[in-house]
Protein backbone atom coordinates (compact mmCIF):
# COMPACT_ATOMS: atom_id res chain seq x y z
CA UNK A 1 0.00 0.00 0.00
CA UNK A 2 1.05 3.80 -0.83
CA UNK A 3 1.94 5.71 2.47
CA UNK A 4 -1.42 6.38 4.14
CA UNK A 5 -2.64 10.20 4.30
CA UNK A 6 -6.18 9.98 5.05
CA UNK A 7 -7.79 7.54 7.20
CA UNK A 8 -11.21 7.66 8.91
CA UNK A 9 -12.44 7.09 12.64
CA UNK A 10 -15.39 5.77 13.61
CA UNK A 11 -16.69 6.13 17.28
CA UNK A 12 -15.80 10.00 18.74
CA UNK A 13 -15.16 8.55 22.36
CA UNK A 14 -12.11 8.87 23.95
CA UNK A 15 -10.33 6.50 22.40
CA UNK A 16 -11.58 7.31 18.92
CA UNK A 17 -10.51 11.19 19.76
CA UNK A 18 -7.42 10.04 20.94
CA UNK A 19 -6.51 8.22 17.82
CA UNK A 20 -7.86 11.46 15.50
CA UNK A 21 -5.41 13.43 17.91
CA UNK A 22 -2.23 11.91 17.17
CA UNK A 23 -3.06 10.97 13.60
CA UNK A 24 -4.15 14.81 12.61
CA UNK A 25 -0.98 15.59 14.22
CA UNK A 26 1.45 13.46 12.35
CA UNK A 27 -0.01 15.26 9.08
CA UNK A 28 -2.50 12.45 8.26
CA UNK A 29 -5.99 13.68 7.32
CA UNK A 30 -8.77 12.05 9.34
CA UNK A 31 -12.67 11.90 8.75
CA UNK A 32 -14.18 11.36 12.07
CA UNK A 33 -17.88 9.91 12.24
CA UNK A 34 -20.03 9.12 15.30
CA UNK A 35 -23.96 8.20 14.83
CA UNK A 36 -24.18 11.18 17.50
CA UNK A 37 -23.06 14.16 15.24
CA UNK A 38 -22.97 16.51 18.89
CA UNK A 39 -20.35 13.51 19.66
CA UNK A 40 -18.40 14.33 16.94
CA UNK A 41 -18.71 18.27 17.29
CA UNK A 42 -17.73 18.00 20.82
CA UNK A 43 -14.64 15.66 19.85
CA UNK A 44 -13.90 18.73 17.56
CA UNK A 45 -13.81 21.03 20.27
CA UNK A 46 -11.97 19.17 22.94
CA UNK A 47 -9.34 18.83 20.03
CA UNK A 48 -9.24 22.29 19.54
CA UNK A 49 -8.71 23.20 23.63
CA UNK A 50 -6.27 20.89 23.79
CA UNK A 51 -4.74 21.98 21.01
CA UNK A 52 -4.60 25.79 21.62
CA UNK A 53 -3.24 24.71 25.56
CA UNK A 54 -0.55 22.87 23.71
CA UNK A 55 0.40 26.24 21.77
CA UNK A 56 -0.09 28.59 24.98
CA UNK A 57 2.62 26.35 26.93
CA UNK A 58 4.85 26.47 23.55
CA UNK A 59 5.15 22.79 22.91
CA UNK A 60 2.96 23.60 19.72
CA UNK A 61 2.93 26.56 17.29
CA UNK A 62 -0.26 28.08 16.75
CA UNK A 63 -0.15 27.00 13.02
CA UNK A 64 0.20 23.93 14.07
CA UNK A 65 -2.44 23.98 16.27
CA UNK A 66 -4.28 25.36 13.36
CA UNK A 67 -3.62 22.64 10.95
CA UNK A 68 -4.23 20.25 13.10
CA UNK A 69 -7.60 20.76 13.77
CA UNK A 70 -8.44 21.63 9.98
CA UNK A 71 -7.08 17.66 9.16
CA UNK A 72 -9.88 16.48 11.32
CA UNK A 73 -13.05 16.76 9.34
CA UNK A 74 -16.35 15.66 10.37
CA UNK A 75 -18.04 13.03 8.59
CA UNK A 76 -22.05 13.32 8.58
CA UNK A 77 -22.33 9.95 7.19
CA UNK A 78 -20.63 6.54 6.28
CA UNK A 79 -20.31 7.36 2.58
CA UNK A 80 -18.18 10.10 3.22
CA UNK A 81 -15.27 7.98 4.20
CA UNK A 82 -15.10 6.77 0.15
CA UNK A 83 -11.89 7.34 -0.20
CA UNK A 84 -10.33 6.56 2.91
CA UNK A 85 -7.49 4.73 3.03
CA UNK A 86 -7.86 3.08 6.69
CA UNK A 87 -10.91 3.18 8.73
CA UNK A 88 -10.42 2.54 12.33
CA UNK A 89 -13.41 1.51 14.14
CA UNK A 90 -13.54 2.51 18.15
CA UNK A 91 -17.47 1.93 19.02
CA UNK A 92 -18.46 -0.22 21.56
CA UNK A 93 -17.10 -3.28 22.49
CA UNK A 94 -20.11 -5.47 20.86
CA UNK A 95 -19.54 -8.02 18.29
CA UNK A 96 -22.88 -8.17 16.07
CA UNK A 97 -22.30 -4.24 16.05
CA UNK A 98 -18.66 -4.16 14.84
CA UNK A 99 -19.74 -6.58 12.40
CA UNK A 100 -22.99 -4.51 11.14
CA UNK A 101 -20.43 -1.87 10.84
CA UNK A 102 -17.74 -3.56 9.11
CA UNK A 103 -19.97 -4.96 6.55
CA UNK A 104 -21.62 -1.69 5.35
CA UNK A 105 -18.27 -0.12 5.22
CA UNK A 106 -17.06 -2.95 2.68
CA UNK A 107 -20.00 -1.45 0.22
CA UNK A 108 -18.40 1.83 0.45
CA UNK A 109 -14.88 2.37 0.59
CA UNK A 110 -12.03 0.81 -2.00
CA UNK A 111 -11.06 -2.65 -2.21
CA UNK A 112 -7.74 -1.63 -0.56
CA UNK A 113 -8.92 -0.16 1.94
CA UNK A 114 -7.55 -1.94 5.13
CA UNK A 115 -10.46 -1.91 8.22
CA UNK A 116 -8.91 -1.73 11.26
CA UNK A 117 -10.93 -2.30 14.68
CA UNK A 118 -9.46 -0.85 18.16
CA UNK A 119 -11.37 -3.42 20.11
CA UNK A 120 -9.64 -4.49 23.37
CA UNK A 121 -11.17 -8.00 23.90
CA UNK A 122 -12.88 -9.33 20.86
CA UNK A 123 -11.61 -11.64 18.34
CA UNK A 124 -10.27 -10.14 14.91
CA UNK A 125 -11.01 -13.25 13.10
CA UNK A 126 -14.49 -13.05 14.58
CA UNK A 127 -15.13 -9.69 13.51
CA UNK A 128 -13.61 -10.18 9.85
CA UNK A 129 -15.76 -13.07 9.25
CA UNK A 130 -18.88 -11.13 8.73
CA UNK A 131 -16.70 -9.77 5.72
CA UNK A 132 -16.57 -10.11 1.99
CA UNK A 133 -12.65 -9.54 2.75
CA UNK A 134 -11.51 -10.96 5.63
CA UNK A 135 -7.86 -10.06 4.19
CA UNK A 136 -8.43 -6.41 4.49
CA UNK A 137 -9.00 -7.06 8.50
CA UNK A 138 -6.41 -6.48 11.12
CA UNK A 139 -6.65 -5.39 14.53
CA UNK A 140 -5.54 -2.05 15.90
CA UNK A 141 -5.52 -1.57 19.67
CA UNK A 142 -4.35 1.35 21.33
CA UNK A 143 -4.49 2.20 25.14
CA UNK A 144 -6.23 5.19 27.08
CA UNK A 145 -4.88 7.63 26.87
CA UNK A 146 -4.03 7.61 23.31
CA UNK A 147 -1.40 10.35 23.33
CA UNK A 148 0.45 9.36 26.30
CA UNK A 149 0.15 5.48 26.03
CA UNK A 150 2.40 5.14 23.08
CA UNK A 151 1.93 1.48 22.36
CA UNK A 152 -0.36 -0.20 19.95
CA UNK A 153 -0.99 -3.27 19.43
CA UNK A 154 -1.08 -4.86 15.55
CA UNK A 155 -3.43 -7.91 15.34
CA UNK A 156 -3.64 -10.24 12.61
CA UNK A 157 -6.50 -12.55 12.29
CA UNK A 158 -6.57 -16.02 10.83
CA UNK A 159 -7.74 -14.26 7.32
CA UNK A 160 -5.69 -11.19 7.78
CA UNK A 161 -3.31 -10.23 4.75
CA UNK A 162 0.24 -9.46 7.18
CA UNK A 163 0.52 -6.79 4.52
CA UNK A 164 -2.67 -4.94 6.36
CA UNK A 165 -0.61 -5.27 9.79
CA UNK A 166 2.31 -3.56 7.71
CA UNK A 167 0.65 -0.80 6.78
CA UNK A 168 -1.09 -0.34 10.09
CA UNK A 169 2.34 -0.52 12.10
CA UNK A 170 4.18 1.74 9.91
CA UNK A 171 1.17 4.23 10.65
CA UNK A 172 1.89 3.81 14.07
CA UNK A 173 5.11 4.31 13.73
CA UNK A 174 4.02 7.87 12.06
CA UNK A 175 2.10 8.38 14.73
CA UNK A 176 4.89 8.33 17.19
CA UNK A 177 3.84 4.84 18.57
CA UNK A 178 5.25 1.75 18.74
CA UNK A 179 3.39 -1.26 16.88
CA UNK A 180 3.45 -4.48 18.61
CA UNK A 181 2.84 -7.47 16.71
CA UNK A 182 0.29 -10.36 18.45
CA UNK A 183 -1.60 -13.35 16.80
CA UNK A 184 -5.70 -13.18 17.26
CA UNK A 185 -6.04 -14.52 20.88
CA UNK A 186 -7.68 -13.64 23.93
CA UNK A 187 -6.19 -10.00 25.39
CA UNK A 188 -3.68 -10.02 22.85
CA UNK A 189 -0.24 -9.04 24.82
CA UNK A 190 -0.83 -6.69 27.20
CA UNK A 191 -4.19 -7.81 28.40
CA UNK A 192 -3.26 -11.46 28.71
CA UNK A 193 0.41 -10.39 30.19
CA UNK A 194 -1.60 -8.27 32.84
CA UNK A 195 -3.07 -11.64 34.10
CA UNK A 196 -0.03 -12.12 36.77
CA UNK A 197 0.20 -9.19 38.65
CA UNK A 198 -3.46 -8.94 39.19
CA UNK A 199 -4.84 -12.77 39.75
CA UNK A 200 -2.00 -13.66 41.86
CA UNK A 201 -1.93 -10.18 43.56
CA UNK A 202 -5.75 -11.02 44.27
CA UNK A 203 -4.52 -14.74 45.68
CA UNK A 204 -2.45 -13.56 47.94
CA UNK A 205 -4.85 -11.38 49.09
CA UNK A 206 -7.72 -14.03 49.54
CA UNK A 207 -5.59 -16.58 51.24
CA UNK A 208 -5.36 -13.16 53.83
CA UNK A 209 -0.92 -13.15 53.86
CA UNK A 210 -1.33 -9.16 54.09
CA UNK A 211 -3.88 -6.26 53.61
CA UNK A 212 -4.29 -4.72 49.72
CA UNK A 213 -1.53 -2.10 51.09
CA UNK A 214 0.93 -4.21 52.49
CA UNK A 215 0.92 -6.01 49.08
CA UNK A 216 1.01 -2.71 47.08
CA UNK A 217 3.88 -1.77 49.02
CA UNK A 218 5.85 -4.60 48.88
CA UNK A 219 5.43 -4.70 44.90
CA UNK A 220 6.45 -0.82 44.71
CA UNK A 221 9.22 -0.49 47.37
CA UNK A 222 10.67 -4.33 47.09
CA UNK A 223 9.62 -5.90 43.54
CA UNK A 224 10.39 -2.19 41.89
CA UNK A 225 6.71 -1.76 40.28
CA UNK A 226 5.36 1.95 39.76
CA UNK A 227 1.96 0.62 40.93
CA UNK A 228 0.68 -2.81 43.18
CA UNK A 229 -2.23 -5.01 41.95
CA UNK A 230 -4.33 -3.28 43.88
CA UNK A 231 -3.61 0.47 42.90
CA UNK A 232 -3.98 -0.48 39.56
CA UNK A 233 -6.79 -1.86 39.74
CA UNK A 234 -8.54 1.39 41.31
CA UNK A 235 -7.11 3.08 38.71
CA UNK A 236 -8.57 0.93 35.57
CA UNK A 237 -11.76 0.21 38.01
CA UNK A 238 -13.04 -3.17 38.06
CA UNK A 239 -16.18 -2.63 36.15
CA UNK A 240 -13.81 -2.78 33.45
CA UNK A 241 -10.86 -5.26 34.80
CA UNK A 242 -13.55 -7.57 36.45
CA UNK A 243 -15.24 -8.55 33.36
CA UNK A 244 -11.89 -8.50 31.22
CA UNK A 245 -10.30 -11.06 33.87
CA UNK A 246 -13.42 -13.55 33.70
CA UNK A 247 -13.40 -13.13 29.74
CA UNK A 248 -9.67 -14.09 29.21
CA UNK A 249 -10.16 -17.21 31.85
CA UNK A 250 -13.27 -18.21 29.83
CA UNK A 251 -11.95 -17.60 26.89
CA UNK A 252 -8.87 -19.78 27.80
CA UNK A 253 -11.19 -22.53 28.71
CA UNK A 254 -10.44 -22.21 32.83
CA UNK A 255 -7.01 -22.17 32.18
CA UNK A 256 -6.13 -22.18 36.25
CA UNK A 257 -3.13 -19.72 35.47
CA UNK A 258 -6.16 -17.23 34.92
CA UNK A 259 -8.74 -17.96 37.69
CA UNK A 260 -10.13 -14.99 38.59
CA UNK A 261 -10.82 -14.06 42.44
CA UNK A 262 -14.23 -13.59 44.18
CA UNK A 263 -12.69 -10.65 46.15
CA UNK A 264 -13.63 -8.73 42.90
CA UNK A 265 -17.26 -10.02 42.03
CA UNK A 266 -18.16 -8.87 45.48
CA UNK A 267 -16.26 -5.58 45.48
CA UNK A 268 -17.75 -5.52 41.87
CA UNK A 269 -21.58 -6.16 43.13
CA UNK A 270 -21.48 -3.46 45.53
CA UNK A 271 -19.58 -0.81 43.78
CA UNK A 272 -16.63 -0.66 45.62
CA UNK A 273 -15.29 -0.68 42.37
CA UNK A 274 -11.94 2.18 42.60
CA UNK A 275 -11.32 5.62 42.38
CA UNK A 276 -13.29 6.94 40.09
CA UNK A 277 -16.07 5.53 42.74
CA UNK A 278 -14.48 6.96 45.29
CA UNK A 279 -13.81 3.79 47.33
CA UNK A 280 -12.21 0.91 45.72
CA UNK A 281 -9.11 -1.20 47.36
CA UNK A 282 -8.73 2.15 48.80
CA UNK A 283 -10.73 4.99 50.13
CA UNK A 284 -10.67 8.32 48.09
CA UNK A 285 -12.11 11.08 50.66
CA UNK A 286 -11.85 13.96 48.53
CA UNK A 287 -10.17 12.10 45.68
CA UNK A 288 -6.83 11.45 47.38
CA UNK A 289 -5.70 7.92 48.45
CA UNK A 290 -6.04 6.89 51.74
CA UNK A 291 -3.48 5.02 53.01
CA UNK A 292 -3.33 2.97 56.37
CA UNK A 293 -0.43 3.79 58.17
CA UNK A 294 2.83 1.54 58.76
CA UNK A 295 2.76 -0.54 62.09
CA UNK A 296 4.84 0.61 64.78
CA UNK A 297 8.54 -1.35 64.43
CA UNK A 298 8.99 -2.73 67.99
CA UNK A 299 11.76 -2.35 70.33
CA UNK A 300 14.88 -3.98 69.42
CA UNK A 301 15.10 -7.37 71.67
CA UNK A 302 18.80 -6.99 73.44
CA UNK A 303 21.22 -9.77 73.14
CA UNK A 304 19.11 -11.59 70.16
CA UNK A 305 20.91 -14.12 68.28
CA UNK A 306 19.94 -15.55 65.20
CA UNK A 307 20.59 -18.80 63.09
CA UNK A 308 20.09 -18.98 59.22
CA UNK A 309 19.18 -22.40 57.99
CA UNK A 310 21.65 -23.15 55.42
CA UNK A 311 19.04 -25.19 53.64
CA UNK A 312 18.78 -22.69 50.88
CA UNK A 313 22.59 -21.86 50.04
CA UNK A 314 22.50 -18.19 47.82
CA UNK A 315 19.06 -17.22 50.44
CA UNK A 316 21.61 -18.05 53.44
CA UNK A 317 24.40 -16.55 51.70
CA UNK A 318 22.57 -13.24 51.12
CA UNK A 319 20.46 -13.34 54.63
CA UNK A 320 24.16 -13.24 56.12
CA UNK A 321 25.67 -10.64 54.25
CA UNK A 322 22.56 -8.36 55.54
CA UNK A 323 22.70 -9.35 59.00
CA UNK A 324 26.18 -8.75 59.31
CA UNK A 325 25.36 -5.12 58.00
CA UNK A 326 22.53 -4.56 60.76
CA UNK A 327 25.26 -5.96 63.07
CA UNK A 328 23.29 -8.91 64.74
CA UNK A 329 24.91 -12.09 66.32
CA UNK A 330 24.43 -14.50 64.10
CA UNK A 331 25.23 -17.82 65.22
CA UNK A 332 27.76 -20.36 63.14
CA UNK A 333 26.37 -23.74 64.36
CA UNK A 334 24.89 -26.63 62.80
CA UNK A 335 21.69 -26.83 64.49
CA UNK A 336 19.96 -23.77 65.99
CA UNK A 337 20.22 -23.26 70.04
CA UNK A 338 17.47 -23.09 72.02
CA UNK A 339 17.55 -19.42 72.64
CA UNK A 340 18.14 -18.37 69.43
CA UNK A 341 15.75 -17.06 66.33
CA UNK A 342 15.68 -18.88 63.11
CA UNK A 343 15.82 -17.47 59.63
CA UNK A 344 14.97 -19.33 56.94
CA UNK A 345 15.03 -18.13 53.19
CA UNK A 346 12.82 -20.54 50.95
CA UNK A 347 12.23 -19.73 47.11
CA UNK A 348 8.71 -20.67 46.60
CA UNK A 349 7.86 -22.51 49.71
CA UNK A 350 6.11 -21.53 52.99
CA UNK A 351 7.95 -21.65 56.70
CA UNK A 352 5.54 -23.91 57.69
CA UNK A 353 7.08 -25.84 54.70
CA UNK A 354 10.46 -24.80 55.52
CA UNK A 355 10.28 -25.70 59.60
CA UNK A 356 8.22 -29.66 59.07
CA UNK A 357 11.15 -30.32 56.49
CA UNK A 358 14.26 -29.14 58.51
CA UNK A 359 13.03 -30.12 61.68
CA UNK A 360 12.69 -26.53 63.09
CA UNK A 361 10.92 -25.20 66.24
CA UNK A 362 7.71 -23.35 64.19
CA UNK A 363 7.41 -20.65 67.31
CA UNK A 364 10.56 -19.02 66.91
CA UNK A 365 10.89 -19.55 62.63
CA UNK A 366 10.53 -16.49 60.36
CA UNK A 367 10.64 -16.39 56.79
CA UNK A 368 12.85 -13.36 54.73
CA UNK A 369 12.74 -12.95 51.22
CA UNK A 370 16.14 -12.42 49.65
CA UNK A 371 14.89 -12.94 45.69
CA UNK A 372 15.51 -9.01 45.44
CA UNK A 373 18.13 -7.04 47.13
CA UNK A 374 18.03 -6.30 50.56
CA UNK A 375 20.16 -2.50 50.38
CA UNK A 376 18.55 -0.11 53.29
CA UNK A 377 15.95 1.64 52.17
CA UNK A 378 14.29 -1.17 50.07
CA UNK A 379 11.56 -2.57 51.68
CA UNK A 380 11.68 -5.82 53.41
CA UNK A 381 8.88 -9.08 53.84
CA UNK A 382 9.67 -10.95 57.29
CA UNK A 383 7.00 -13.89 57.45
CA UNK A 384 5.62 -15.81 59.89
CA UNK A 385 4.45 -19.34 60.15
CA UNK A 386 0.83 -19.98 62.54
CA UNK A 387 3.06 -21.15 64.87
CA UNK A 388 5.29 -18.08 65.06
CA UNK A 389 5.28 -16.31 68.84
CA UNK A 390 4.70 -12.57 69.45
CA UNK A 391 8.20 -12.23 70.84
CA UNK A 392 9.92 -13.48 68.02
CA UNK A 393 7.87 -11.90 65.49
CA UNK A 394 8.73 -8.51 67.11
CA UNK A 395 12.66 -9.72 67.71
CA UNK A 396 12.77 -10.11 64.22
CA UNK A 397 10.73 -7.26 62.62
CA UNK A 398 13.04 -4.58 64.99
CA UNK A 399 16.23 -6.65 63.53
CA UNK A 400 15.13 -6.08 60.12
CA UNK A 401 14.16 -2.47 60.74
CA UNK A 402 17.31 -1.73 62.37
CA UNK A 403 18.80 0.92 59.56
CA UNK A 404 15.25 2.66 59.46
CA UNK A 405 14.32 0.12 56.36
CA UNK A 406 10.43 -0.69 56.17
CA UNK A 407 9.21 -4.07 56.79
CA UNK A 408 6.03 -5.55 56.11
CA UNK A 409 5.11 -8.66 58.20
CA UNK A 410 3.28 -10.88 56.64
CA UNK A 411 0.85 -14.45 57.60
CA UNK A 412 2.97 -17.17 55.81
CA UNK A 413 2.85 -17.46 52.36
CA UNK A 414 4.57 -19.98 49.48
CA UNK A 415 6.87 -17.20 47.76
CA UNK A 416 6.21 -14.84 49.89
CA UNK A 417 4.37 -11.52 48.04
CA UNK A 418 6.96 -10.79 45.62
CA UNK A 419 8.73 -13.54 44.79
CA UNK A 420 5.12 -15.46 43.76
CA UNK A 421 3.48 -12.72 41.96
CA UNK A 422 6.67 -12.25 39.95
CA UNK A 423 7.10 -15.30 39.22
CA UNK A 424 3.80 -15.75 37.70
CA UNK A 425 4.11 -12.53 35.89
CA UNK A 426 7.39 -13.78 34.09
CA UNK A 427 5.56 -17.56 33.88
CA UNK A 428 2.74 -16.16 31.85
CA UNK A 429 4.63 -13.85 29.39
CA UNK A 430 7.13 -16.90 28.78
CA UNK A 431 3.93 -18.97 27.85
CA UNK A 432 2.52 -15.84 25.79
CA UNK A 433 5.64 -16.68 23.35
CA UNK A 434 5.27 -20.67 23.73
CA UNK A 435 2.30 -19.99 22.00
CA UNK A 436 4.08 -17.81 19.38
CA UNK A 437 1.08 -14.88 20.07
CA UNK A 438 4.09 -12.54 19.64
CA UNK A 439 7.93 -12.51 19.90
CA UNK A 440 9.88 -12.24 23.43
CA UNK A 441 10.92 -8.67 21.81
CA UNK A 442 7.38 -7.43 21.59
CA UNK A 443 6.24 -8.98 24.86
CA UNK A 444 8.35 -6.89 26.29
CA UNK A 445 8.26 -3.89 24.90
CA UNK A 446 3.86 -4.06 25.50
CA UNK A 447 4.35 -4.76 28.93
CA UNK A 448 6.63 -1.79 29.62
CA UNK A 449 5.19 0.77 27.58
CA UNK A 450 1.43 -0.65 28.11
CA UNK A 451 1.87 -1.48 31.83
CA UNK A 452 4.82 0.57 32.79
CA UNK A 453 6.75 -2.33 34.12
CA UNK A 454 10.01 -1.90 35.40
CA UNK A 455 11.28 -3.60 32.65
CA UNK A 456 10.10 -6.83 30.18
CA UNK A 457 9.28 -9.57 32.25
CA UNK A 458 11.06 -11.68 30.08
CA UNK A 459 14.27 -9.58 30.58
CA UNK A 460 12.81 -9.06 34.15
CA UNK A 461 13.21 -12.70 34.13
CA UNK A 462 17.03 -13.24 33.07
CA UNK A 463 17.82 -10.40 35.70
CA UNK A 464 16.49 -12.46 38.72
CA UNK A 465 17.36 -15.54 37.19
CA UNK A 466 15.15 -17.77 35.16
CA UNK A 467 16.64 -20.86 37.38
CA UNK A 468 15.58 -18.97 40.38
CA UNK A 469 12.07 -18.38 39.14
CA UNK A 470 11.71 -21.80 37.97
CA UNK A 471 12.76 -23.01 41.41
CA UNK A 472 10.07 -20.34 42.87
CA UNK A 473 7.33 -21.94 40.39
CA UNK A 474 8.04 -25.42 41.02
CA UNK A 475 8.42 -24.71 44.48
CA UNK A 476 4.90 -22.78 44.41
CA UNK A 477 3.11 -25.92 42.28
CA UNK A 478 4.76 -28.43 44.88
CA UNK A 479 3.43 -27.07 48.45
CA UNK A 480 0.02 -25.64 46.93
CA UNK A 481 -1.34 -28.39 44.55
CA UNK A 482 -2.14 -25.83 42.20
CA UNK A 483 -1.53 -26.30 38.64
CA UNK A 484 -1.94 -22.18 37.94
CA UNK A 485 1.81 -22.28 39.24
CA UNK A 486 3.30 -24.92 36.21
CA UNK A 487 5.92 -23.86 34.79
CA UNK A 488 5.84 -22.87 31.21
CA UNK A 489 7.80 -24.99 28.66
CA UNK A 490 9.47 -21.87 27.43
CA UNK A 491 11.00 -21.08 31.17
CA UNK A 492 11.96 -24.93 31.24
CA UNK A 493 13.70 -25.41 28.44
CA UNK A 494 16.22 -22.27 28.31
CA UNK A 495 16.62 -22.97 32.41
CA UNK A 496 17.89 -26.08 31.03
CA UNK A 497 19.47 -24.85 27.82
CA UNK A 498 20.89 -22.27 29.65
CA UNK A 499 19.52 -19.39 27.67
CA UNK A 500 18.21 -15.85 27.92
CA UNK A 501 14.35 -15.94 27.97
CA UNK A 502 14.55 -13.76 25.46
CA UNK A 503 15.98 -16.12 23.17
CA UNK A 504 14.13 -17.10 19.95
CA UNK A 505 14.77 -20.91 18.45
CA UNK A 506 17.91 -20.89 16.58
CA UNK A 507 16.53 -22.43 13.79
Amino acid sequence: MTDIQTIAVVGAGAMGRGIAQIAAQAGVQVRLYDTSADAVGAARESLRQLWDKLAQKGKLSAADADAALARVQPAASLDELADCQVVVEAIVERLDIKRELFAKLEDIVGPDCILASNTSSLSITAIAAACKRPQRVAGFHFFNPVALMKVVEVIDGLRSDPAAGDALAALARRMGHTPVRAKDMPGFIVNHAGRGMNIEGLRVAQEAVAPFAQIDAIMREQAGFRMGPFELMDLTALDVSHPVMESIYRQFFDEPRFRPSPITTVRLAGGLIGRKAGEGFYAYPDGQKQVPAEPAVPAAQAGLRVWISPAHEEGHARAQALLETLEASIVDAAEPPDDALILVTPYGEDVSTCAYQQGLDAARTVGLDTLHRLEAGKRRTLMLSPATQARWRDAAHALLAGDGTPVSVIQDSPGFVAQRIVACIVNVAAEIAQQGIATPSDIDRAVTLGLGYPAGPLAMGDALGGARILEILRNLQRVTGDMRYRPSLWLQRRVQLGLSLLAEPAA
